[in-house]
This record gives C-alpha cells, sequence and structure tokens, in this order.
C-alpha cells in the first residue's frame, strides 16, 4: 500500500505580452496578470513560494515558483 505523504510543483511561468497592444499597456498588462495569478492562489489557499520573479529585456516577466499540489501537504519544501 501507497500513501502520499507530501505532494508540490515547482514551475516556471512565463507570463507573455500581448502583441497586439501597446508597449507599456502591454507591460502593465502582464504585472496585471501576474498579479491576478497570485491572488487566485490565494483565494484557493494553495500554499507557495515565489524563487525568482525576473523581468526581460522585452517586458515579459519570468517567475520561478514552487507551490502546493491539490490539497497534500508540502512538509518543509517551501521552507
Amino acid at each position: 500500500m501507497r500513501r502520499i505523504k507530501y505532494a508540490c510543483l515547482e514551475q516556471t511561468i512565463h507570463f507573455l505580452l500581448n502583441e497586439d497592444l501597446e508597449d507599456s499597456i502591454a507591460k502593465k498588462a502582464v504585472q496585471d496578470e501576474f498579479a491576478a495569478y497570485k491572488a487566485k492562489l490565494d483565494r484557493s489557499k494553495v500554499t507557495y513560494k515565489i524563487t525568482d520573479e525576473t523581468t526581460l529585456p522585452n517586458g515579459s516577466l519570468m517567475v520561478k515558483i514552487k507551490r502546493q499540489y491539490n490539497s497534500y501537504d508540502c512538509g518543509d519544501y517551501l521552507d
């Protein structure tokens, strides 16, 4: 018999610019999308830790995040 004790994900998410928008508006949209993503995690009560947040030269955003998988405990993985 197996039982999952801890389950976490490590993700790299690239928030891309919308090429149909003006540059400054597209950059703001990327920041807004990232803020909405974090708010969604908070509303869902997902435990997470942002390990790296990099703004690329074109204005897009690269984020490395460790987050809880489903409702499993993460143990000390996020410490």
